[in-house]
């Protein structure tokens, strides 16, 4: 009577409408509720030990490994009883049905999720690119960022996909950090909640989940953890008041799920490099116990590097549960792992309650996600779907807002049909950029600018390589030479279709104009050429801290031409 009477307590406290932390659909009435609890009490009573433990995991589908891979994971699916899958590369259609298939023989539907920070296109090529997050960190209407998560949503339920890992809110407060970078929206706390809250409603306002990541917080890291375990050395002063902080604000706000990552954070964990995915005193005794946090906690990628190279597969698995994780994300052990965590059952390290407790919790998600029963998805024009008019026309109103005026000394802006001259550097296209400032513009290469007369207006365009968001953001000596000499006698407008840390080490103070793109495609190309030629409003403000003259914040309004001043 006692077990009955707590297991009712437990599940009640789970799914009160008191507790915000559990993710619910908006206006989720009582009967709701009542039916959400006696659907996981059935579904839970009747699944044996072995099918419970197996909620506890999602495995990596990847569609460019080959069909032996897939029969791999197929087999983990039917035998092992799964929880859900991460979609990775890279066919949409194949992976649908893929989906189709497992989830009709899944005894409990599948949690489908993918990193989708960016859109789907994170992962599936053929999908329409959403700016990074450091770009959104620019724009001050918040409600942008709210369409472009509700844009995402949609793409997701085309593709099955219930659950998207992100928003990252890290505070990136380390120029040289390698694997967050353009992933944050930047270096100051209040814009990380802001236009993360905004992500994360226009995701679960369409009933796909969110993650807020990488806890206790990866954004002063200066190592990658798909490679190495990186550490973070701040006291507890410094950590609640800036790598903590975004999630403190963020707990209690619905959002359903808490990522954690690995990370030795040595004033958080006293046991010397224990990264924080499998820490009991960071999961359990700050974020579960001192943070009140109640929804689904999932560990970073098993695979990555820094604790795929320490830990036994299985054995990591088992570890992260021991810690208070309720899912074992991109696990590379999972029998291995059920069979020791139900070891450790066994041995009174771990008490049933604690499976009773994350099960529940995965169920009552899947529940509320629309999963008690799954309709299949139609593969046929997937990849149009996915890369249409309605994402581009999104897109280019983002990276318009996004644009970040820093000086305009001389006020050359906007252009409004003048004569300039084009000098583009860098590794990176820009044909794009050229063709949509239209016939004004004259383009000069580096070795010509000694032919440009003097007193012209010159757009120089640091064009970055952004096919990923990893690729580095330093400008060449050779390409400062060329800014440095066309200041002598020139007037300059600086364009950065790159990071804004690419201005770090620039000379800016003899360059009248400089504008922060932020990336290098079509669309921040098209969205930059009607800017500057008066279109379009330029209110974008700098989401980090580049130098001691480059400062969060920093941005100046301007706004578009007048008709009558435009050819």
């Amino acid at each position: 009577m006692k077990k009955l009477l707590y297991t009712s307590l437990f599940i009640a406290a789970l799914i009160s409408p008191r507790i915000n932390a559990q993710y619910q659909p908006k206006n989720t009435s009582k009967e709701d509720l009542k039916k959400a609890q006696q659907w996981v009490e059935k579904i839970y009573k009747n699944l044996s030990q072995d099918e419970k433990l197996g909620q506890l995991f999602i495995v990596a589908l990847y569609t460019n490994k080959g069909e032996d891979y897939i029969n791999q994971v197929r087999n983990i699916v039917a035998n092992d009883k799964i929880g859900g899958l991460i979609l990775m590369q890279d066919d949409a259609a194949r992976e649908i049905n893929l989906v189709n298939e497992f989830q009709q023989k899944s005894k409990i539907p599948l949690m489908i999720g993918m990193d989708a920070e960016w859109g789907l296109f994170q992962r599936i090529a053929t999908a329409h690119k959403f700016p990074w997050a450091m770009t959104l960190g620019a724009i001050q209407d918040k409600n942008l960022v709210y369409q472009m998560s509700a844009k995402i949503a949609e793409d997701c339920h085309r593709m099955g996909i219930n659950w998207d890992f992100a928003p990252v809110v890290d505070v990136n407060t380390n120029p040289n950090n390698p694997i967050i970078g353009n992933r944050s929206f930047g270096s100051e706390v209040d814009n990380v909640i802001s236009s993360a809250l905004s992500y994360s409603n226009g995701l679960q306002d369409n009933n796909i989940l969110a993650a807020i990541k990488h806890f206790p917080g990866h954004g002063d890291t200066s190592t990658d953890s798909h490679l190495d375990l990186p550490v973070v050395s701040h006291n507890m002063e410094r950590l609640n008041s800036t790598e903590l902080a975004p999630f403190k604000a963020l707990m209690d706000k619905g959002i359903g799920g808490v990522m954690v990552a690995h990370l030795y954070v040595p004033s958080l964990e006293s046991g010397k490099g224990i990264p924080a995915s499998v820490s009991k005193n960071i999961i359990t005794g700050l974020l579960k116990d001192k943070l009140g946090y109640k929804g689904l906690i999932i560990t970073d990628a098993l695979n990555m590097g820094a604790v795929a190279n320490k830990y036994k597969p299985g054995e990591l698995d088992a570890m992260a549960f021991k810690a208070g994780n309720d899912i074992m994300l991109f696990s590379q052990g999972v029998s291995e792992g059920k069979k020791l965590i139900q070891k450790a059952i066994d041995n009174k390290e771990i008490s049933q309650s604690r499976v009773e407790e994350s099960v529940k919790k995965i169920l009552l998600t899947k529940y509320f996600l629309g999963l008690t029963q799954y309709t299949p998805k139609n593969p046929e024009n997937i990849n149009a779907d996915l890369n249409n008019d309605s994402h581009k026309t999104l897109v280019q109103n983002l990276y318009s807002n996004a644009l970040t005026l820093l000086k305009d000394e001389k006020k050359l802006l906007p252009l409004s049909g003048k004569q300039v001259y084009y000098v583009p550097l860098e590794e990176a296209p820009y044909q794009t950029f050229a063709n949509r400032m239209g016939s004004n513009i004259m383009i000069k290469k580096a070795s010509e600018i000694n032919t440009i007369p003097a007193g012209s207006t010159v757009v120089v365009g640091f064009h970055k390589d952004n096919s990923t968001a990893y690729k580095p953001y330093k400008i060449s000596s050779e390409s400062k030479q060329v800014l440095a000499d066309l200041t002598k006698n020139q007037n300059v407008i600086l364009n950065v279709f790159g990071s804004a840390y690419a201005l770090k080490d620039i000379d800016l103070s003899k360059v009248s104009t400089v504008l922060v793109s932020y990336e290098n495609n079509d669309d921040s190309m098209n969205a930059t050429a009607d800017a500057l030629n008066g279109k379009t409003k330029i209110w974008g403000r700098l989401p980090v801290l580049v130098n001691d003259q480059l400062k969060p914040g920093m941005g100046i309004d301007l706004n578009p031409a007048s008709p009558m001043n435009t050819k």
